[in-house]
């Protein structure tokens, strides 16, 4: 058993935070996947060709590859499922970010074209996608649950079908009762290996995941920052079972460049000099694993140590501030942070406020909205300073500065926008010499980092409690946990 928040959907076209991922991961396949180390490796197909110099790709799908219900997966299930997730009907969050790059996708998105011009199903086991230019991080982002396959007549049979999904993962749902639990069997048939364990219990708002574990009740339990001290404490035991797992993720501070005032980089630039990023690290709630000086994590190809966001200077930021077009705290319009929570604020978000006050004489008020959902209402709710928070999806620089940064990116929450910025990380694309391709993505970040296009605060790591007796468990990179590989000791 493990205590975990519950999913918000498990369509994979309509996945889009970490938790609800990781129960979609496990019911549902696609046709690549990243294994424990986050390298690109065949899933339902067996193998694939790359044609037309990165233009084009075929696949071959495994003939043993089967749904829940028994029904062999087939080319055209997954041709449907890419076509169902870019229906601007079903309004997939993901779909252009992920699948943006297939020919015709743009077009399907915005109700311009009836299919996806660039999937083709050749036969019964065989299917080509071609995309509008060769780039190397094409294949990982099919490792997206946006591009998982699912069954034609399983989502049309109506709205409960989420109850009963029939895909082709390692495991089956077996029940989910709402705000309490989600249970999974594991699918005997499972085309890769047989899962270790029978089944899996999530318990939702069961209590304190920490208190469960010392009950016995749970045999896996995240622990948050706050509670570190307690597990390590000796008293407690539990030291021995505790582990972290390193993530390739970036938290930061947003600004929205699309209202004032922080349309103004010296604004932008005065806010972040004058925040003691290691404070607030030592006090948020997230515990960030690592202090972030760029915008990439360590362990992601491109990572800098070198980068440096602008560091603290109380006195050069309150310079900034009166050398931007508001001429100091005076003339800036009101200022209002969004955020997560119900009523009370996060310590590091209380401090950061206190320090604009004390550094800059700028008052900022902050509006919360609810935890659960705060990233799927944010690009619609977002004030002029807001908390952002983002796991790689697969390991290239791509996934974090053009996903966020770009200005036509879906994801990039603040409308930064930079013409340089957005030419080097265009480049970076299809750049085919890895060096060279490394080089545009350093260039892009030092920009971004100099125009204060965010503040980078930390670099996540997961602490888990896992029992003695629970063997092969582990969370990737990603923070997903590796369940089908998991067993128990006899």
């Amino acid at each position: 058993m493990l205590a975990e928040g519950e999913p918000l959907t498990l369509d994979p076209a309509l996945t889009l935070d970490a938790t609800t991922q990781q129960y979609v991961a496990q019911i549902f396949s696609g046709l690549v996947r990243l294994d424990e180390n986050l390298r690109l490796e065949a899933d339902l197909a067996e193998r694939w060709e790359m044609l037309d110099g990165g233009r084009r790709y075929r696949f071959h799908l495994r003939t043993e590859a089967r749904f829940h219900d028994g029904r062999g997966v087939t080319a055209a299930d997954v041709a449907f499922s890419l076509e169902r997730a870019t229906d601007p009907s079903l309004a997939s969050p993901t779909a252009s970010t992920y699948l943006g790059d297939i020919l015709g996708a743009g077009d399907r998105l915005a109700g311009k074209s009836a299919a996806l011009e660039g999937v083709r199903v050749l036969d019964e086991a065989t299917l080509e996608i071609a995309i509008d230019a060769p780039k190397p991080f094409f294949l990982a982002k099919l490792t997206y649950p946006v591009a998982q396959v699912v069954d034609r007549e399983n989502v049309g049979s109506g709205p409960a079908w989420q109850q009963r999904p029939n895909g082709a993962g390692p495991f089956r749902l077996k029940a989910w009762e709402r705000g309490t639990h989600l249970v999974l069997e594991r699918n005997p048939d499972f085309y890769r290996h047989t899962p270790g364990v029978r089944y899996v219990v999530f318990l939702f708002l069961a209590g304190e995941p920490l208190r469960l574990y010392e009950q016995g009740q749970v045999d896996v339990a995240q622990v948050g920052a706050g509670s570190l001290d307690r597990v390590l404490d000796a008293q407690s035991g539990l030291a021995p079972e505790l582990r972290a797992y390193g993530e390739l993720s970036i938290f930061f501070i947003g600004f929205n460049a699309q209202r004032p005032p922080f349309d103004d980089p010296l604004v932008r630039r005065a806010f972040a000099a004058a925040l003691d990023v290691g404070r607030l690290g030592e006090l948020s709630h997230q515990g960030y694993g690592q202090r972030a000086s760029g915008l990439l994590p360590p362990g992601i190809p491109g990572y800098d140590p070198s980068a440096v966001s602008p560091p603290y200077d109380p006195a050069e930021a309150r310079r900034l501030l009166a050398a931007s077009r508001y001429g100091g705290p005076g003339g800036l319009p009101p200022v209002v942070y969004t955020s997560s929570g119900l009523d009370e604020l996060d310590a590091s978000l209380a401090a950061a406020i206190e320090m604009w006050r004390r550094e800059l004489g700028v008052s900022v008020s902050v509006r919360l909205l609810p935890t659960g959902d705060y990233y799927a209402h944010l690009p619609e709710e977002v004030d002029n300073l807001f908390n952002f928070g983002w796991i790689a999806d697969y390991p290239d620089p791509e996934n974090i500065l053009d996903v966020l940064f770009h200005s036509g990116a879906a994801n990039n929450i603040g409308g930064y926008r930079n013409p340089q910025v957005d030419s080097l990380l265009e480049q970076a694309r299809t750049e085919k010499d890895l060096a060279s391709r490394m080089d545009l993505y350093r260039q892009a970040q030092g920009l971004l980092l100099q125009d204060a296009a965010a503040i980078p605060l930390g670099h996540g790591v997961n602490y888990v409690l896992v029992k003695p007796y629970v063997l092969d468990y582990a969370l990737t990179a990603q923070g997903m946990p590796t369940l089908d590989r998991v067993r128990l000791a006899p």
